[in-house]
């Protein structure tokens, strides 16, 4: 039953994921938004980031 289901999609072509190669704005500020939150999660506050 799930080859049957799967082999349909396949045979729709459809696509899901955007597979573009490239970054939007928005993407590269999410990316350094979280970088920027995960980095102040993981040291601790006595440091400071220079």
């Amino acid at each position: 039953m799930a080859t049957l289901i799967l082999n349909e999609l396949v045979e729709q072509n459809l696509s899901i994921i955007d597979q573009s190669d490239t970054w939007t704005e928005q993407d590269q500020l999410d990316l350094a938004s979280f970088s920027l939150e995960y980095i102040a999660s993981i040291f601790p506050e006595s440091y400071e980031l220079v």
